[in-house]
């Protein structure tokens, strides 16, 4: 493997490709090591075996004439195999296609429909059967995530042991960057697992709701939840902040976010030395959090800490009263009531009660496991980091590579040739990078019907125009968390770079990963370009109670930076109150 940009087969029986849900946890494209020792090189293999685990089919039916059915990349983005996607929906039994679209990827104008690609072999009782056996024993009827808490448990362990990463000789560099596949494998399995259940579990309280004609209740009823691992960041970063409101830190803090770090280790005051010593427990917990974190080559918090100080500069100016903990109090008071309004329709029908109770156990549940199993694949992501960056800089160091991040560039299955000779392989790397960057600026087609198009007829973002929204027109979208609010749009097209937000205002991005998620906290609102019900963003605006629209097809490009807009996320709309 060792074709750049990375272009993968399409296949022929499985047709349809989608950036939306992959979108939001790799944004980028993916760097060759990435591909071929990191997150494609396992996420495949791992989803393949999460859908024959969910009893759809076994392994004989993936396509053998390509190599990634599920998770192919065309010019080096990733893509997900909607095809794939929506026969599983097909075959688990209440579920079908189109549930799979709206809760997957949300809405995507001018998608083929799900006839015009069905194949004879789609229906399979056997499979059904399989399936729903899967549904209700390993899907309504699970008590907890012990899979999950045994993979955390891994995971803390290989991270406790992690040797001193300086002192490895240049081999044991390569061998622990590549000796973490089949732990990856497993916990890519289990995250898709989770993903898939919880999308059933939504599905599910989506038709109740709808049955007891309260069809506006679905999202409200898995808010709050709890639990949730992707927001564990936003509350020790609002202990931080409420730190840095005054006296010696804030001081620190009003010269600048730039070179904070460095300012803040510096200081001898003893106020400071133990907001360090809070700071630098945070980073040692989250050190594999940032943005684009599945991908080897990003930078995280531990890497590049002003990108965890931006985001707390952001929340010393938010008032007590938006405080998370305040916010999930209110959502969960919402989930709360309008479970016992269900309950109350539903009152005197014992089967229909017993399925609410059973979907909305399982929407939460699995809800959880799917951030859970998130955060621990990112957490081993980062135990390959940090031997690839080592091995880069030595490379620097010896002249052979002009940054550390270039190691990123080679293959798997060079790395044994670049330690005997890195030297030749200075040029490839070059190269290699220069088209890497240069794929930042080209805009991947959101859907793919057969074979990708050649990157030479993608869009250049930089030369892309857009019809700017004025004033009283409406974008709509997808409900991501419901509640109306009015406030400043605030344009973000990179986590790296949150300093523009301010307490809120509304954040509108392109698409959000967990990196994202502590802004939330400022944030009066979300919009988000992509995205679906079960998408990132919703999940944590659900949780924060913070009114979200997904689906906003350009968003970013339309609302004007600084407009007065309307969120309304029951509606599902985005409306341009002062342009």
């Amino acid at each position: 493997m060792t074709d750049w940009p990375i272009f993968d087969r399409s296949s022929k029986t499985f047709p349809l490709y989608s950036r939306a849900n992959v979108g939001e946890i790799f944004p980028d494209p993916i760097s060759p090591l990435n591909a071929s020792t990191g997150f494609q090189a396992n996420l495949e293999p791992g989803w393949e075996d999460a859908f024959v685990a969910c009893g759809v089919w076994d392994h004989d039916l993936y396509d053998s004439s390509v190599q990634n059915n599920v998770l192919p990349a065309f010019g080096s983005y990733l893509y997900i195999n909607m095809s794939l996607m929506r026969l599983f929906g097909v075959r688990v039994p209440g579920m079908g296609a189109e549930a799979v679209d709206l809760q997957y990827f949300g809405d995507m104008p001018g998608i083929p429909s799900y006839e015009s690609e069905r194949r004879d072999f789609d229906d399979d009782p056997a499979f059904s059967e399989k399936a729903g056996a899967w549904l209700m024993n390993e899907v309504l009827l699970a008590q907890g995530l012990p899979a999950y808490d045994a993979d955390r448990e891994t995971v803390l362990g290989i991270r406790a042991a992690r040797p001193d990463i300086a002192s490895l000789s240049d081999a044991e560099l390569v061998e622990r960057l590549t000796s973490f596949n089949d732990v990856l494998r497993g916990l890519f399995q289990r995250h898709i697992e989770s993903s898939l259940k919880s999308g059933v579990g939504l599905g599910a309280i989506a038709q109740v709701a709808a049955a007891v004609g309260r069809p506006e209740l679905s999202l409200t009823l898995v808010g709050g939840i709890g639990d949730v691992d992707s927001t564990g960041p936003s509350t020790g970063m609002w202990s931080l902040s409420r730190k840095a409101r005054s006296g010696a830190v804030a001081a620190l803090f009003d010269e600048g976010v730039e070179g904070l770090y460095e300012r803040i280790a510096g200081s001898d005051d003893a106020e400071v030395a133990a907001f360090r010593a809070e700071l630098d427990a945070f980073l040692s917990e989250w050190d594999f959090r940032g943005p684009a974190e599945w991908e080897l080559r990003a930078l995280t918090w531990s890497l590049k800490p002003a990108l965890a100080l931006y985001t707390v500069d952001r929340m010393r100016g938010v008032a007590d009263a938006e405080a998370p903990e305040v916010k999930t109090a209110e959502r969960v008071r919402q989930r709360e009531e309008a479970t016992a309004t269900v309950r109350e329709l539903l009152s005197g029908n014992e089967e229909a009660s017993g399925q609410f109770e059973a979907a909305l156990h399982a929407a939460a549940l699995w809800l959880r496991g799917r951030e859970r199993s998130r955060t621990t694949a990112a957490m081993l992501i980062h135990e390959l980091r940090l031997p690839a960056l080592e091995l880069g800089r030595r490379g620097v160091e010896a002249g052979h590579l002009d940054s550390a991040a270039q190691i990123f560039m080679l293959f798997a299955d060079e790395l044994p040739a670049y330690l005997n000779d890195p030297g030749s392989f200075t040029q490839t790397v070059r190269d290699r990078e220069k088209v890497y960057l240069d794929l930042f600026d080209l805009e991947p087609p959101f859907v793919v019907v057969g074979d990708a198009p050649p990157t030479s007829e993608w869009v250049r973002r930089s030369g892309k125009s857009h019809t700017v929204a004025l004033t009283g027109e409406t974008i709509q979208g997808v409900s991501g968390c419901t509640g109306v609010v009015r406030g400043k749009a605030r344009v973000l097209l990179d986590a790296n770079d949150p300093s523009a937000l301010e307490p809120d205002e509304i954040l509108v991005a392109p698409i959000t990963d967990p990196s994202w998620t502590p802004l939330f906290v400022a944030a009066a609102g979300v919009v988000v370009d992509v995205g679906a019900p079960f998408s990132h963003a919703a999940i944590v605006s659900r949780e924060l109670g913070i009114p979200c629209v997904v689906s906003a097809t350009d968003a970013t490009g339309r609302i004007p930076n600084g407009a007065l807009i309307e969120v309304d996320g029951t509606a599902a709309t985005v409306t341009i109150i002062e342009a």
